[in-house]
């Protein structure tokens, strides 16, 4: 690990206080580069999540694919912990904090707006970004994949019917053109441009492949903190104006996220999954689908109401702390391995 690596949680820090100061001085700027979106994805941003995970992409055989069936604990708890649990558990955090322990605080017209706002986050799992927190786990990157095109596809089916269910309403409008170009854009586009260039340069001994890859790694970290420069810098005057709301309503987003990461860690370990594979599944839940949650709440609800607000604070606070869910996945490696199911799975493969 190079030393700008080693201290990425520094220099996210310092990007974090960038993002909210040229907000603050250059609000007209940063509005212009705001609106430059199709069906509420943000372009900018989406060519920045290109320079971020199609390094990563590169790194896929897709001959590799056919033996992540092997690995299918990792995908049910993926799939149980993002469906059966996250959403759920996202609106009983909610209710809690901002229903009961924080309302005397809040805006009591907004109250039941936030709680909706955290329950589309929670119904919102991960597709984009888990490949840059895959990636920094030394997660295995076929099943990285796998399991993003397999959570999508659930999404597309069960995002609707949680979120009517748990906002009690009966029908949810679902923004299809955010969804689907989100998953084309984040998805499909850097896939093929990975495999294009990885035929290209992957001929031969492989040196290029490598020599690229390598080259190419410092812009992929530089495009992660250039996003959330933009990230902070398209709220600089949110957190400003309500420092105390967005502090109030990141409580129970903190807590989901650790919570939904600690369950699906420590259950691929008792059923003794790879490190490798426990990582991506348990970061996989733990982050959010952002784009899909803040067109949702919009369209439901408004641009100024709270369930608006209450997505973005979720985008606000997702690098900061998946960057320390990442660290924790690196350090607990020993931990993890030491348990008698991953070593006794670990053994089998071994003999086989």
């Amino acid at each position: 690990m190079s030393l700008f690596e080693r201290y990425l949680t520094l220099w996210v820090g310092l990007a974090i206080i960038a993002g909210i100061a040229l907000g603050h001085l250059l609000p007209q700027m940063f509005e212009v580069i705001g609106t430059l979106e199709i069906a509420k994805v943000n372009l900018p941003v989406a060519v920045l999540i290109w320079l971020m995970i199609i390094p990563m992409l590169m790194k896929i055989d897709f001959a590799a694919i056919r033996q992540v069936g092997q690995h299918w604990r990792g995908m049910g708890i993926t799939l149980f912990s993002n469906w059966a649990v996250k959403p759920f558990s996202m609106a009983v955090l909610g209710w809690i904090f901002i229903g009961w322990l924080f309302a005397p605080l809040l805006p009591q017209d907004q109250i039941d707006s936030y709680i909706a706002g955290l329950i589309l986050l929670g119904a919102a799992p991960c597709t984009a970004m888990v490949f840059v927190w895959s990636n920094l786990t030394r997660g295995d990157a076929p099943f990285t994949l796998t399991q993003v095109a397999l959570n999508d596809a659930v999404m597309v089916l069960a995002f609707a019917p949680i979120v009517a269910l748990l906002l009690g309403v009966s029908s949810i409008i679902v923004p299809w053109d955010t969804l689907l170009i989100s998953v084309a854009l984040f998805i499909v586009v850097p896939v093929i441009a990975a495999q294009m260039l990885r035929k290209a340069l992957g001929s031969g001994d492989g040196r290029a492949l490598a020599r690229f890859q390598e080259q190419i790694q410092p812009l992929s970290i530089g495009a992660l903190l250039l996003t959330v420069v933009l990230l902070f810098a398209f709220q600089g005057s949110q957190i400003l104006a309500q420092p105390l709301v967005i502090a109030l309503l990141a409580v129970p987003i903190l807590l989901q996220t650790v919570f939904i990461f600690g369950f699906a860690y420590i259950l691929n370990r008792i059923t003794g999954e790879a490190h490798c594979i426990a990582g991506p599944s348990a970061l996989i839940g733990a982050s959010n689908f952002f784009e899909l949650a803040v067109a949702t709440a919009i369209s439901l609800f408004g641009f100024n109401s709270g369930a608006a607000l209450a997505t973005v604070v979720g985008v606000l606070i997702e690098v900061p702390v998946m960057l320390a869910l990442v660290a924790v996945v690196n350090r607990s490696k020993g931990w993890y391995e030491a348990s008698r199911a991953v070593s006794a799975r670990t053994a089998t493969e071994g003999q086989t």
